[in-house]
C-alpha cells in the first residue's frame, strides 16, 4: 500500500471513529436523558405508585396538604393526589394571598397546628408571596418520607364495597390506575371526591329553600407599580370611605361601591382588600355575578370577563386613585376565587347558631372564629355580616359524609350550613379540619370501625384531640357567652339566624329594641315561612301572597300585638271564626304562653318580639 493510500486509509478510519464515538456519546447523553426523564417522570406518575396506601388524600388544596402531611406524621404511608401540576390551589392558582385568619377574642388566631407552621414558612403576616407559598407545600410534603405526591392527574371513579370506598381510579397521561386505600379525605373545594363516592350534598342555598344563593366569585387582580405612599395619602383624604393601610396591606375604600360603574355586565367593584409583596400588589375586589363555580365553561366565561374588567378598573383607578397612576397589569390569575357551591351533608351539619352561640362540642376538631360574611349574589345586594363569633368548635361529625364509609371532607364542601358557611369556609380553618382529618385516618388504620361509629367512640375521639394537641393544634374546650343569652327571646334568635333571616354585623347588635313597622314585619313573617316552613307555605301560598300585598301596598306604620295577630291568622287561616285574633293564635297554641305573656298589647311591636313571631311561623304546623 502506498504513504498517499495510507494516510487516506488511516483519515478515512480516524474520521470513522470520531464520528462513532460522537455518535456513542450522542446515544449515552440521550440515555442519561431518558433515565432522568423516567426517574423524573415515574416519582409523579403511576411508576412508583403501590396498590395499596394507607390515607389517600384527595385535593393539593391547603386543606389537602395539611391533611396528607398529618397523616403521614403519624405513621400512615399517604398518597396526596392533586390535579394541576402545582399545590396551593386557591392560595397559588387563584391568588388570593390576603389571608382571612380567624381570631379569637383575645384577638390572636384560633388556627393553629399545621397552618401555623406553614403560616411562619411565609412570614407570618396578613399576606404572603405565592412563589414562597408554592415553595412552602412542596417542603412541607418533600420533608414527610411517608408521602408519595402524585401531580397532573385526576381521579376519575370510586370504588366502593358495599358503603365503604375501598379504592380509586386516577387517570393521568400514563393512562388509568387503580389505587387502594384504607381511608381516604375529600380535600378539593367543590367536593368532588365525595360526589363521585355517592355522598349526598346540597348547592348554594337549597337548605334555606334559596337554591339560587350563589355568592359572587372574584378574579383577583394582580397589579405592579403601585406608589404605596400614595394608596396612604388617598386612604388618608377619606376619598373613596374609611381604609386602613400597613406595609403590607390595606382594605376598606366602600365608597367605590357606589363610585364605580362597570362596563361588563354583571360585574362590581367592592372595597379594595390590597395584598402588598414587593412591587406586587394583589386586588380582591372584583365580584363576578352569575357564573356556576361546578361548570368549566361557566368559570372560563367568568374569567374572560373578569379580564375585560380588571382592565377598565385599572383605567379608572389611574384616573381617580392617587397611587395607581403607573400601575400596570402585571398577570392575571388561572383560576377563580369560587367561594360556594356544594355542601355535603354530614354527619352534624354545623348549624349558624352554634357560631352565634360560640359552642363547644364534644368532639370538638378545632375551632372557626371568622366573621360570617355572606358576600352579594347580585348586583342589587351588597351582602352582609350575619355576626361575629369570638369562637366556636367544629365537630368530627362534621367531617363525616352521611351514606359512604371511610371518607372525610374537609375545606369549604365539609358539613356545614350555607349561612354558617359564610364564616367557616376559610382556608386556615379548613386546614384545621384537614389536619384532624389526616390524624384520625392514621389513627384508624388498625380499627375495625367505620369513621361514622369511631365518632360516637368517647376513646377514640379523646385519643384523636389529645393527640392533636400534641401537634400544636388548638382544641381546648371552652365555655363561653354569647349576645342575649338567656333573654326570653333568646331561642327565637337562634332559630331565625340559622335561616339567614336576622343580622347582627360585626357589632353582633341586633337592635331589639328598635320599633317595627307592619311592612318590615310582613316581610319578616313571608321570609321566615319561606325559608323555614315550606311546607306550611306552599299549603297556604294564596292567601300568603294576598295580605302581604295588601300590607306592601297599604300605608305604612307601627305594628301592634293585634295587629300581628290579625296578618298571622289571615295568612294561615288558624282561625276565621274567632273575632279576637290574638287570642285565635294563643287557642291553636302557635305562640306559647309564656313568652306571649312578654308581647305588649298597648305599644309598637319592638324586634325582640317580631323574633318570637318569625320563629313561631317557622315551628308551626297546622
Amino acid at each position: 500500500m502506498s504513504r498517499i493510500e495510507l494516510n487516506v486509509s488511516h483519515s478515512i478510519g480516524g474520521h470513522m471513529k470520531k464520528r462513532i464515538y460522537k455518535i456513542l456519546l450522542l446515544l449515552f447523553i440521550l440515555g442519561i436523558g431518558i433515565t432522568i426523564f423516567t426517574i423524573n417522570h415515574s416519582l409523579s406518575q403511576s411508576l412508583v405508585i403501590k396498590e395499596e396506601y394507607d390515607v389517600i388524600v384527595i385535593g393539593g388544596e391547603p386543606e389537602g396538604v395539611a391533611a396528607a402531611v398529618s397523616a403521614a406524621r403519624n405513621g400512615a404511608k399517604t398518597l396526596l393526589i392533586e390535579k394541576r401540576k402545582d399545590l396551593g390551589g386557591l392560595f397559588t392558582f387563584g391568588m388570593l394571598n390576603f389571608l382571612d385568619i380567624p381570631q379569637g377574642e383575645d384577638g390572636r388566631s384560633v388556627s393553629k397546628g399545621i397552618f401555623e407552621e406553614w403560616h411562619n414558612l411565609v412570614g407570618g403576616t396578613s399576606v404572603f408571596d405565592i412563589e414562597r407559598a408554592k415553595s412552602a407545600f412542596r417542603q412541607m410534603i418533600k420533608k414527610e418520607r411517608n408521602i408519595t405526591l402524585l401531580t397532573e392527574s385526576q381521579v376519575v371513579n370510586a370504588i366502593k364495597e358495599g358503603t365503604k370506598v375501598v379504592a380509586v381510579d386516577i387517570k393521568n397521561e400514563s393512562g388509568v390506575l387503580r389505587i387502594r386505600g384504607k381511608s381516604f379525605i375529600d380535600a378539593t373545594q367543590d367536593g368532588d371526591f365525595a360526589v363521585i363516592a355517592g355522598a349526598p350534598y346540597f348547592i348554594g342555598g337549597e337548605d334555606i329553600n334559596v337554591e339560587d344563593k350563589k355568592m359572587a366569585v372574584t378574579l383577583m387582580i394582580h397589579l405592579r407599580n403601585v406608589n404605596w405612599e400614595g394608596i396612604k395619602k388617598t386612604a388618608q383624604s377619606g376619598k373613596f370611605g374609611r381604609a386602613e393601610v400597613t406595609n403590607v396591606a390595606a382594605w376598606g375604600f366602600g365608597n367605590l361601591y357606589h363610585m364605580y360603574n362597570p362596563k361588563e355586565k354583571n360585574t362590581r367593584l367592592r372595597g379594595l382588600n390590597i395584598a402588598k409583596v414587593g412591587n406586587d400588589y394583589y386586588i380582591n375586589a372584583l365580584q363576578i355575578f352569575g357564573v356556576d363555580g361546578l361548570s368549566e365553561e361557566s368559570k372560563k366565561e367568568g374569567i374572560e370577563r373578569g379580564i375585560r374588567e380588571s382592565k377598565n378598573i385599572l383605567e379608572y383607578l389611574q384616573r381617580e386613585f392617587t397611587g395607581f397612576e403607573n400601575a400596570i397589569i402585571a398577570s392575571f390569575p388561572t383560576e377563580l376565587y369560587v367561594r360556594e357551591t356544594r355542601h355535603i351533608l354530614a354527619e352534624y351539619q354545623l348549624p349558624m347558631r352554634d357560631i352565634w352561640t360560640n359552642k363547644d362540642h364534644w368532639d370538638n376538631i378545632g375551632y372557626g372564629a371568622y366573621p360570617v360574611d355572606i358576600q352579594a349574589q347580585t348586583p342589587q345586594d351588597y351582602g352582609y355580616v350575619i355576626a361575629n363569633p369570638k369562637h366556636y368548635a367544629i365537630p368530627f361529625r362534621s367531617i363525616i359524609p352521611k351514606e359512604v364509609d371511610g371518607l372525610l371532607v374537609v375545606g369549604r364542601a365539609s358539613g356545614f350550613s350555607s349561612i354558617a358557611a359564610g364564616s367557616a369556609r376559610v382556608v386556615p380553618t379548613g386546614m384545621v379540619t384537614g389536619e384532624a382529618a389526616g390524624l384520625a385516618a392514621a389513627l384508624a388504620m388498625n380499627e375495625k370501625l367505620t369513621f361514622r361509629e369511631l365518632s360516637e367512640n368517647k376513646d377514640f375521639v379523646q385519643t384523636l384531640r389529645t393527640r392533636l394537641m400534641g401537634q400544636g393544634a388548638f382544641v381546648e374546650h371552652r365555655v363561653s357567652d354569647y349576645p342575649y343569652q338567656g333573654e326570653w327571646y333568646d331561642t327565637a334568635i337562634q332559630t331565625l339566624i340559622d335561616y339567614g333571616l336576622i343580622s347582627a354585623d360585626y357589632d353582633n347588635d341586633l337592635k331589639v329594641e328598635k320599633d317595627y313597622t307592619r311592612h318590615h314585619f310582613v316581610k319578616v313573617i313571608y321570609n321566615a315561612l319561606y325559608r323555614g316552613n315550606l311546607t306550611v307555605f306552599e299549603t297556604f301560598q294564596e292567601s300568603i301572597f294576598k295580605v302581604r300585598d295588601k300590607i306592601l301596598s297599604s300605608e305604612d306604620g307601627p305594628i301592634y300585638r293585634d295587629e300581628a295577630a290579625t296578618i298571622i291568622n289571615e295568612m294561615l287561616l288558624i282561625n276565621e271564626m274567632q273575632n279576637d285574633s290574638w287570642q285565635a293564635i294563643l287557642d291553636s297554641g302557635f305562640i306559647d304562653e309564656s313568652l306571649a305573656r312578654n308581647i305588649p298589647e298597648d305599644r309598637a311591636l319592638k324586634l325582640k318580639e317580631v323574633f318570637v313571631f318569625g320563629k313561631a311561623v317557622i315551628d308551626w304546623e297546622y
